[in-house]
């Protein structure tokens, strides 16, 4: 009977396109052909949710990937060419992004690299939280058209980070794009001229190296499967500076997003039955038959109590007693509501990009660190002015939803008195109060908003733009129609008075004839292209390393979902290799293949010498070897060979008498060896001797020159070294060692200069042990099904 059991069993009614397993949790993602997200658990296959498809995001779920802390699910849209992240728990939307190619594949890692930089970096890294207050809540209770955010986000999405470490999502499409997400966030990498479409991925989780399955045209036009391995270098060697980056530029993305959700919040805030006045005003004009303005009309009211039989209409039959006051309490409430969101929300989010902005802008000065990444002061100073000026123009929106206030509030309250007075009513006595200064103030008000304006009719069908807030929050590219008046100011008058501060560098544009929503979109325009910038760089360091052909895919295969589709790839973190499996089915339909990499692709072509070789033990081989020259330190590693797999060579050498060993060692046969954790390299040491105790399970390396010792423990498992720098684990890297195993009598001679004294001497070379595809798919990687 087999080892595992059954625990739940179902019929879907709609056909599976993608499933992925929680890193996690027993919980299992799936994609329908409807479009429709569904969790299930473990036991019994129960639903824990679903997320059916919208016409905002899509229909046409392409790929599946989950956050490696298993909070965060990303599921790609290949209509709307969407990456969306859904919330585990709530089963809600918290942030999608747009691709330019449609998604085929995705992968998200984490980085588990070490470093006492990277360690200090995740220290300190809620110092943030000491300068800036936390962000508010965004009100609970509001729908947006696309009909996502539905419930209260803002924790959410500021929590969209996860963990301080470094993980990435990588996607995948046609035209041999892939890209690179920090965090699910911020795109970090952009990798264009991969041969073919992408259909799997796998960045390793040292960030040396990212593995690529794609499909390619053959000369033939047949579709064919091929192993790409791309150089991810720059990201490994410069991890603590991309983390650093990646986690800032992820920050500024989370705030974006905060001050979308606080800009919709106050565009709904804004209600429609503020735009009433202004539309009845502009009726009145239309349809009275006297060439009276409108504001004289009004004046005429407030000075001597008397009105035209037209304005009364309008006063009594339209806009009516009751509609007044409940205009009046709408506009009081909408406009408390906005200022509030003003105040807590945008000005508050704002502050906090500008001191993430800043502390980019610190690290653009530290050129021997962050300069290789594509950091560009320039464009950083430019995102900081568009943040400067988004502010500066959200505290114009409240100086004028204050004065707004001011002059409704007065207005209304005169204006009220005056159709009691019309309908005979009874006024209450603290509403009849109306001083001299009171009469001027909403004179002018009517003087500067009930002025009839051709041009304004032209551009938006009414003479009026009595409501002043609403301009602001249109989201359009024309000018405010009402800007506001700057006569009087200064500020402003001692600006263009004065040549130096006019244009200087550290005063903020204001665009006074701009709308909110407009600055805010040219502040993202300019943060984009801040951000953009590295991703660009990055991306362009990125080389091809390896790349094989594999195989046809046959014809048959086309009725089959590609998701579920071989090859199939893994990353042994600890062991840091490429795993990829595959078949054959037109050539060998019994055998599965495995397919091996090491991550590492600048140790691929490394060939070392053997210096020195001790017996460790029946089963072990200690040896001390030698990189070419030009390796910084010599390229000196210790090692440990197993005998096992030399012996396991099924070749056989027949010695020819007449000749020397070294006359005939080309016909010795060779065992290619890979080491697992069986090697650290010997740093700042030039290694020449080794003597080891198999039964104390220890060694002593001596140095060239006679005169420097290193000891060490040998099969100690997950302990620190405790001589710090001296040394680095050798699961940091892997090698492909290919010992020879024989004596060749004319042995290297070494850097000392001496040589064998008549006697034969060991040797060992390593190298590639992927020589050929021929050697990784016919080799004890191929496994042979019965």
């Amino acid at each position: 009977m087999p080892s595992f059991r059954q625990v739940g069993e179902k019929q879907l009614p709609n056909p599976v396109l993608c499933m992925a397993w929680s890193p996690k949790r027993d919980l299992i993602a799936l994609a329908n052909t409807s479009g429709e997200l569904l969790l299930h658990r473990l036991a019994n296959f129960h639903r824990v949710w679903s997320l059916p498809a919208t016409e905002h995001t899509g229909k046409e779920i392409t790929a599946l990937a989950w956050r490696p802390d298993g909070k965060i699910l990303a599921f790609a849209l290949g209509d709307t060419k969407q990456v969306v992240l859904c919330d585990v728990e709530k089963a809600e939307i918290l942030h999608l992004f747009t691709v330019e190619n449609a998604v085929s594949c995705m992968h998200w890692m984490e980085v588990v690299e070490e470093s006492s930089v990277l360690t200090s970096f995740y220290n300190s890294e809620d110092e943030s939280k000491l300068f800036l207050p936390k962000l508010p809540a965004l009100p609970k209770s509001y729908s947006t058209t696309s009909n996502i955010f539905s419930e209260e986000k803002s924790d959410e999405i500021m929590n969209l980070l996860g963990d301080i470490r470094l993980n990435i999502l990588v996607v995948g499409g046609a035209a041999g794009c892939v890209e690179l997400y920090a965090y699910g966030m911020y795109r970090i990498a952009t990798l264009s001229g991969i041969p073919g479409s992408c259909r799997s991925l796998s960045l390793s989780t040292d960030l040396k190296s990212l593995s690529v399955i794609t499909e390619v045209r053959s000369v033939d036009n047949d579709p064919e499967i091929c192993y790409v391995q791309l150089d991810t270098g720059l990201l490994s060697d410069c991890l603590p500076e991309v983390t650093r980056m990646a986690r800032k530029f992820s920050h500024i993305s989370t705030l974006l997003q905060y001050l979308r959700l606080s800009l919709t919040c106050m565009c709904e805030a804004w209600e429609e039955i503020l735009m009433q006045m202004d539309l009845r005003l502009t009726k009145f004009v239309q349809e009275k038959n006297t060439n009276t303005q409108v504001q004289d009309e009004f004046l005429e009211l407030l000075l001597w109590g008397q009105s035209s039989p037209e304005l009364q209409a309008l006063l009594m039959n339209q806009l009516t007693v009751k509609g007044l006051k409940k205009l009046g309490q709408s506009i009081e409430s909408s406009y408390s509501s906005i200022q509030k969101l003003v105040l807590s929300h945008l000005q508050s989010g704002a502050e906090a990009l500008l001191y993430h902005l800043s502390e980019v802008r610190g690290m653009c000065l530290w050129k021997h660190k962050f300069e290789p990444l594509g950091l560009n002061a320039a464009a950083v100073e430019d995102a900081i002015t568009a943040v400067g000026s988004f502010s500066l123009k959200a505290n114009e929106l409240l100086q004028v939803i204050d004065k707004s206030m001011k002059n409704f509030k007065a207005f209304f309250r005169w204006l009220y008195v005056a159709m009691l007075r019309m309908c005979e009513e009874h006024v209450p006595p603290e509403l009849n109060k109306m001083t001299q200064k009171d009469i001027s103030f909403v004179a002018d008000f009517l003087s500067e908003h009930f002025s009839e304006n051709e041009e304004l009719f032209e551009r938006k069908g009414k003479y009026f733009n009595v409501e002043r807030v609403g301009q602001y929050l249109k989201d359009e590219d024309d000018d405010l129609v009402s800007p506001p008046n700057t006569e009087g100011n200064q500020w402003l008058k001692f600006l263009q008075d004065s040549v130096h501060l006019k244009e200087s560098p550290l005063l903020f544009p204001s665009y006074p004839n701009k709308s909110l929503h407009l600055v805010k979109r040219m502040m993202e325009r300019v943060i984009e292209c801040c951000l953009q910038n590295p991703a660009e760089v990055i991306g362009k360091s990125v080389k091809q390393a390896v790349f094989m052909s594999l195989y046809t895919v046959p014809e048959s295969s086309e009725n089959t979902p590609r998701l579920f589709e071989l090859p199939s790839q893994w990353n042994d973190k600890k062991a840091n290799m490429h795993y990829v499996v595959f078949t054959m089915p037109e050539v060998a339909p019994c055998k599965i293949y495995l397919l091996r990499r090491a991550t590492d692709t600048h140790r691929l072509d490394r060939v070392y010498s053997c210096l020195d070789a001790r017996f460790y033990d029946d089963e072990m081989l200690t040896v001390v070897l030698r990189a070419p020259e030009g390796e910084e330190d010599g390229g000196r590693v210790l090692a440990q060979l197993p005998l096992a797999a030399a012996h396991s060579c099924q070749s056989d050498f027949t010695w020819d008498p007449a000749l020397r060993l070294d006359q005939q060692s080309g016909s010795i046969p060779s065992q290619g060896l890979v080491l697992e954790n069986q090697w650290r390299v010997l740093e700042n040491m030039k290694a020449q001797f080794v003597a080891v105790n198999g039964i104390r399970k220890v060694a002593c390396v001596l140095s060239a020159n006679l005169r420097h010792v290193r000891m060490f423990e040998m099969d100690v498992e997950d302990e620190e070294d405790e001589e710090g720098g001296d040394s680095q684990n050798a699961s940091a890297n892997q090698d492909a060692l290919e010992a020879s195993m024989t004596s060749q009598g004319d042995g290297e001679e070494e850097a000392d200069g001496r040589g064998p004294d008549g006697g034969s001497e060991s040797g060992a070379e390593a190298k590639d042990p992927m020589e050929d595809v021929e050697t990784h798919l016919e080799s004890q990687e191929e496994l042979e099904l019965a």
